[in-house]
């Protein structure tokens, strides 16, 4: 298939024609400048929220819950889920298939994994692609979900228009969330799985904390803290109507500025990428006079970069 038989089936919305535009931005393939291309010409931008929070906090079970609540009011959505990359494959650990499975037959949800390849914070420019590409199909939402670890769910707040950040009582998110500084990224905080012990005082420290790092100007947006049962849809309106609320508060030229900030975040991530790629290449002698003191860091990067 040529490109630009590509780029008019996806044009015309054929899901076949998504996935393998997915597959070539993924990979670099031949003709995936033309596809970035023309998904970013689009003019559709739909709300890119971001989900993220600790292994276990329940992340994929408030997707799917949202996915239901959207479904329902006849939108269409898309899911990103970053998964970890396998040590020996390079792929997704974790499959599309096994994530969010009651939707697999609706047509107007579309789950798509895509593997960290180890880049820093879990999201890798390949990530930022893929994303270009589901919002020119003009889904009405999209989610970003990270692997939950590490410096990702900082990252996230870089690439999506609204973060939600998911938390539970019992496992002192709350306090692991303010000490990493994870809070302040966050748009919307949701306390999931709110049936168990000790929901309410972790949305009171929420709320508590919140007051010690954010500012409170006219201007300021102070993040929401949801409760939620995502396994029984409880609160799922609420979260949607916290996000909904943010976009509001963002406006244009808000969310103008959050994707240039999308921009720079894909330029440093393919720098990266390439600078990781060049150190694998390395010539065993560089890696020797390296490891003898011969040469500093600073000055092997040099002769790499040369």
């Amino acid at each position: 298939m040529t490109a630009s038989t590509l780029i008019d089936r996806y044009h015309a919305r054929d899901p076949r024609a998504l996935a393998r535009a997915l597959t070539l931005v993924e990979n670099d393939a031949a003709g995936s400048a033309d596809v970035l291309r023309a998904a970013r010409a689009a003019p559709h931008r739909p709300p890119v929220v971001g989900v993220t929070g600790s292994p276990g906090s329940g992340k994929s079970t408030l997707v799917s819950a949202l996915i239901a609540h959207l479904r329902a009011a006849g939108d269409t959505v898309a899911v990103l889920a970053v998964d970890p990359s396998s040590p020996f494959s390079g792929g997704a650990i974790l499959g599309d298939r096994i994530r969010m499975l009651r939707h697999h037959a609706d047509p107007g949800v579309y789950v798509r994994s895509i593997a960290s390849r180890g880049a820093l914070g879990g999201l890798s420019a390949r990530t930022l692609q893929a994303l270009s590409v589901l919002e020119g199909f003009a889904f009405d939402w999209i989610f970003i979900e990270t692997v939950g670890v590490g410096q990702s769910e900082v990252d996230i707040a870089a690439v999506a228009d609204h973060t939600v950040l998911v938390l539970t009582p019992g496992g002192g998110d709350g306090v692991q969330a303010f000490k990493a500084g994870i809070m302040e990224i966050a748009d919307v905080m949701v306390v999931n799985k709110s049936d168990l012990p000790g929901a309410d005082r972790v949305v009171r420290e929420l709320r508590a904390a919140q007051g010690l790092v954010t500012s409170h100007g006219p201007d300021d947006w102070f993040a929401p803290v949801v409760k939620a049962r995502a396994d029984q849809q409880e609160g799922i309106e609420g979260v949607l109507n916290a996000i909904r609320a943010h976009r509001a508060h963002l406006g244009e030229a808000g969310l103008h500025a959050r994707r240039h900030e999308r921009a720079r975040f894909e330029l440093r991530a393919a720098l990266q990428d390439r600078a990781g790629r060049l150190v694998a290449g390395a010539g065993a002698d560089l890696i020797d006079r390296l490891a003898r003191g011969d040469l500093s860091a600073d000055q092997a990067a040099a002769e790499l970069l040369q």
